[in-house]
C-alpha cells in the first residue's frame, strides 16, 4: 500500500473517529451524565459532614464543553490509530474487504481495549473508590488494556502460524482459547479493588457501568460501520455505479421480457 492510500486511509479513519464520538457524545450526555449528577449528588451530601473543597471547574462546563471535548478527540485519536492499523491488516488476515475488515479491527479493538480490562477493573462513578488508591487504579487499568492487546496481538500471529496444520477455524478457535487462558492467569494474578460503599446504590452503580460500556460499544461500532463504508469507496471505486448499473440492466431486461 503506497504512501496516499495510507495518508487518505488515515483521514477517513479519523474522520470516521470524529462521527464515532459525536454519536457517543450523544449516548454519554443523556444515558451517562444523569447517573453522574446523582453520584455527584451523593458526594456532596457526604463532604457535607466533612467538609469538601471548592469546585474548580463547574459541573456545567465538564458535563457540555469538557465531555465533547474529551470524547471527540478521543474518537479521532482513535480513529488514526485503527485505520493504520487497517493499513497493515488489510489483506494480512484473511480474505476479508474493506468493509469486513474494518468491522473485524473495530469489534476486536472494543473487546480488546475496553470490554476485557473492563471486567477486571469496571468504571466507577464519583464518590466511590478511595481517593488514595486512584493512582495504583489508573496504573492497573492501563496495564491491563496494554496486557489485552499486546495478548490479542499474540493470538493473531499465533492463529495465523497454527492455520497451516490445523486449518483456519481449528486455529481461530485454538488461538481465542489460548488467549482467554492467560487473560483468565492475569485476572487471577493482577490485584482488584473492592472499595464500593455499603450506602451507595446498587441500581446507581451498575447504571453508571452500562452507560459507559454502551459508550464504547457506540463508538467502535459506529467506527467500524462509517470507516468500511469509506475505505470501500476508495479502495473499490465505481462500487456503487457497478450495482446501480447492474439494476438498471436487469430491470429493462425484466421489462423486455
Amino acid at each position: 500500500m503506497n504512501s496516499i492510500s495510507v495518508r487518505a486511509l488515515l483521514v477517513r479513519g479519523m474522520l470516521a473517529g470524529l462521527a464515532a464520538g459525536a454519536l457517543a457524545l450523544v449516548v454519554a450526555y443523556f444515558l451517562g451524565e444523569s447517573r453522574v449528577d446523582a453520584a455527584i449528588a451523593l458526594e456532596e451530601a457526604h463532604s457535607h459532614d466533612h467538609g469538601g473543597g471548592e469546585e474548580l471547574v463547574s459541573r456545567t462546563m465538564q458535563s457540555t464543553a469538557g465531555l465533547a471535548t474529551g470524547v471527540l478527540v478521543f474518537g479521532v485519536a482513535i480513529g488514526g490509530i485503527a485505520a493504520l492499523v487497517f493499513c497493515y491488516a488489510l489483506g494480512r488476515i484473511g480474505r476479508f474487504g474493506p468493509r469486513a475488515t474494518a468491522a473485524l479491527i473495530a469489534g476486536a479493538a472494543l473487546l480488546a481495549v475496553y470490554i476485557v480490562p473492563f471486567l477486571k477493573y469496571p468504571a466507577n462513578p464519583p464518590a466511590v473508590g478511595n481517593p488514595d488508591t486512584i493512582g495504583r487504579r489508573t496504573a492497573l487499568f492501563f496495564l491491563m488494556v496494554a496486557l489485552s492487546v499486546l495478548l490479542a496481538v499474540a493470538a493473531v500471529i499465533f492463529g495465523k502460524r497454527l492455520a497451516p496444520r490445523l486449518g483456519n477455524w481449528n486455529a481461530t478457535i485454538t488461538a481465542s482459547a489460548a488467549y482467554v487462558v492467560v487473560i483468565g492467569v492475569a485476572y487471577v494474578f493482577l490485584p482488584s479493588f473492592n472499595e464500593v460503599g455499603k450506602d451507595f446504590p446498587a441500581g446507581l452503580l451498575w447504571e453508571f457501568r452500562l452507560a459507559t460500556l454502551a459508550v464504547q460499544a457506540t463508538l467502535w461500532i459506529t467506527f467500524g460501520l462509517v470507516f468500511g463504508w469509506l475505505t470501500e469507496q476508495l479502495l473499490v471505486p465505481g462500487t456503487d455505479s457497478v450495482r446501480t448499473g447492474n439494476g438498471a440492466a436487469n430491470r429493462a431486461a425484466t421489462a423486455a421480457g
